[in-house]
């Protein structure tokens, strides 16, 4: 049979892909509303962070997928960016770095951390996941799945607010990398955005997207739902 189904434009398109994070991105998690309102107690932050860096340092991971699956030169080099921006580069020493740093601000032995010492067998999964979808999924639908930094400045101005906060414990330069997403993350989503409405194409990749970015929705959510299995016990 013959797909007749239309292509959406843009505006619907996009309000599509933006309705998926106003009902299933991970700010509403129950963790982090304990976490934005300060009620987590050191241990439970310290697992959050711990746990948190698994993803973290698999972003790199996930970006190169794209990159292997992509045959455009041009998309190649507005994405590529990802991989330095996480891993370093020179001077730059990268967001996997930073968030190193938040781990020690916090009490954390990097040693510990890139070890896996506390990670939770639901982050791994989750995180792989998005790592394997990465790998096999058409790179436009990929990139889609990104979108959720579309709502990660927000987040970020929130977490850093309430960390600086309620969380004076922990080292203000432990905070660097949540300062840093504020503007990295605008600029990423714009990129992600304007691949994804000029490559998502079809009928099928548009749906595709949106789901892709729904699943994204769900990784991040399933790795809160591990943590707060374990930590959102520890609070005031």
């Amino acid at each position: 049979m013959i797909d007749t189904t239309p292509l959406w434009n843009e505006e619907t398109f996009t309000a599509k892909l933006r309705g998926v994070g106003s009902i299933a991105y991970h700010d509403k998690h129950p963790f982090h509303v304990l976490m934005n309102e300060g009620k987590l107690l050191p241990e439970a932050i310290r697992g959050w962070v711990a746990n948190r860096f698994y993803y973290q340092r698999c972003i790199p991971q996930k970006d190169a997928a794209i990159l292997a699956n992509c045959p455009l030169r041009s998309v190649r080099r507005i994405w590529i960016h990802r991989i330095t921006d996480h891993d370093g580069e020179g001077t730059n020493e990268g967001g996997i770095e930073s968030w190193l740093r938040l781990g020690s601000a916090c009490g954390l032995s990097p040693d510990d951390m890139i070890g896996e010492l506390h990670l939770l067998p639901g982050v791994r999964f989750a995180v792989d996941a998005y790592v394997n979808f990465a790998r096999f999924q058409p790179w436009p639908v990929s990139i889609a799945a990104s979108l959720t930094e579309m709502f990660a400045p927000d987040l970020m101005a929130t977490r850093l607010a309430a960390f600086e906060h309620h969380y004076t414990w922990i080292d203000s330069v432990g905070l660097d990398y949540f300062r840093s997403r504020l503007t990295q993350a605008r600029r990423d989503s714009g990129e992600a955005m304007e691949l994804t409405l000029d490559y998502c194409n079809t009928p099928a990749l548009q749906q595709a997207a949106v789901q892709a970015l729904s699943f994204k929705c769900d990784v991040l959510w399933s790795v809160l739902d591990a943590i707060h299995g374990k930590y959102g016990h520890l609070i005031l």
